[in-house]
């Protein structure tokens, strides 16, 4: 039996992490403007991010019934037929919309270059501390990092983050 890879196992790069660090502060110098010198931004926010749904109305019961996101529309997608383009308010007047897409094989959530990683919702503390409560009482399973962010994923595989840090910062470092 050889001990060589199979062409479907996946072999991490290698990380010179002290290298990747000095890329990352030649950006940083290159890049980033300081506060007061930096232009106001052309953009008004994000008016919503659109992810995909296996069922709508275990979207609904997630996002609005365990998380409080209201369902504030639910219309049909425009670009294709039958499919269904739902919005939930989370906040500042910022949207998360869903399409389903009936009878299309779309397999399951994955990773990939260009996709969604994750998405990182602002909540204030106290209902911070309620919503992962609720999480667990829904035996959604979740990961608390820093003591104000708790990640997981909503039933089609999406990974979510709620954070209680303030908008603008993150785990206390201002960053807006």
């Amino acid at each position: 039996m050889s001990s060589e890879p199979s062409a479907t196992t996946t072999i991490p790069a290698p990380r010179d992490l002290s290298t990747l660090a000095a890329a990352r502060a030649a950006l940083r110098d290159r890049y980033l403007v300081p506060p007061e010198q930096r232009p106001a931004s052309s953009a008004r926010g994000v008016h919503h991010m659109a992810l995909i749904s296996r069922d709508v109305e275990t979207t609904i019961r997630f996002y609005q019934d365990l998380l409080g996101f209201p369902l504030t529309e639910l219309i049909e997608n425009r670009d294709y037929p039958g499919s269904s383009h739902f919005f939930f308010d989370i906040g500042n007047g910022n949207l998360l919309a869903f399409f389903d897409f009936p009878g299309l094989d779309l397999g399951p959530y994955a990773e990939v270059l260009g996709g969604l990683h994750h998405v990182a919702i602002s909540v204030a503390p106290d209902r911070w501390e309620r919503l992962v409560a609720k999480l667990a009482e829904a035996g959604v399973e979740h990961v608390i990092h820093s003591k104000v962010s708790v990640y997981f994923s909503d039933p089609d595989g999406a990974r979510l983050e709620l954070i209680a840090d303030p908008l603008g910062a993150m785990y206390g470092t201002k960053v807006l």
